[in-house]
């Protein structure tokens, strides 16, 4: 049975390589942008969270999820566990962004941009998952 994730391989399509790129970006931008900041315990982390309505004392808690949740996407065996579960924090980004009024575009919805960025590199990374999530209707 195939891989839902794919290894890398030297000769894989262009859309695999973007792929790849999109989803070491998400990589990149969650350990640097959300993880380390929660994880060095910075104000910035612990500011933000606060003014979510959330207490300081989750932050630390917050970060491991997201690094572990990370991990997972990263290693090509459990990157479709790490993208539910990635999903899943994600969601609860966005319900608390919407209980306390965030802008919406720039703030509400940016977990659903993280979100389409993240399934969009493994969607093109993994033929398996193309053929699970269509995007387009097969022909009878």
């Amino acid at each position: 049975m195939a891989s839902l994730a794919q290894t890398p391989n030297d000769s894989a399509p262009a859309s695999v390589w973007i792929g790849r790129a999109l989803s070491m970006l998400f990589v990149v931008f969650m350990l640097g942008a959300s993880v380390a900041p929660k994880l060095l315990g910075l104000d910035v982390a612990t500011q933000t969270l606060t003014e979510l309505g959330w207490p300081a004392r989750f932050v630390l808690m917050i970060g491991l999820f997201e690094l572990a949740f990370t991990v997972l996407y990263a290693i090509p065996r459990t990157s479709v566990l790490g993208a539910i579960l990635m999903t899943a924090l994600l969601g609860g980004a966005l319900a608390t962004r919407m209980r306390v009024g965030s802008p919406l575009f720039s703030h509400t919805l940016f977990s659903i941009y993280l979100a389409l960025f993240m399934w969009g590199g493994l969607w093109l990374r993994s033929p398996v998952l193309r053929a699970l999530i269509p995007l387009t209707q097969a022909k009878d």
